[in-house]
């Protein structure tokens, strides 16, 4: 594995997450170092990074997969973080809530709701923001 694909993974993690993205790859690295590889270079150096789609559109697209998914609660806060990071809004992101309300059912929307709220609460925290 190229230690340069690893450092534009994790580059592009850190711009799209910040600090809690680095927390997050840290928290990996004592007993899943090989996990924190594979999110850094398949999904952010592979994927994120991919032509095609901009980075803003692929991450409203993975907080529509969280949502559907129903049971990926931290996930789905920290990415409506990144969302926010990269530019939707509070009420882009309530849309879309609504919007998969009628694809994944209302349960999964409340706990988007939630999730939500919680990403509020991390913005509120954070400094700056990115647009993507």
């Amino acid at each position: 594995m190229s230690d340069d694909r690893f450092e534009r993974g994790k580059a592009l993690l850190s711009r799209m997450h910040g600090a809690r993205g680095e927390a997050a790859m840290e928290a990996l690295a004592d007993l899943a170092p090989d996990l924190a590889r594979l999110v850094a270079e398949h999904a952010f150096a592979d994927l994120y990074a991919r032509p095609g789609l901009d980075l803003k559109t692929r991450q409203f697209a993975t907080v529509a997969a969280l949502i559907a998914m129903g049971d990926s609660q931290p996930q789905l806060e920290v990415h409506m973080n990144a969302a926010m990071r990269l530019g939707w809004t509070q009420g882009e992101l309530v849309e879309l809530i609504l919007q998969m309300s009628a694809y994944a059912g209302f349960p999964a929307a409340m706990k988007a709701v939630s999730a939500l709220r919680a990403a509020l609460a991390m913005r509120a925290e954070d400094e700056g923001g990115v647009k993507g």
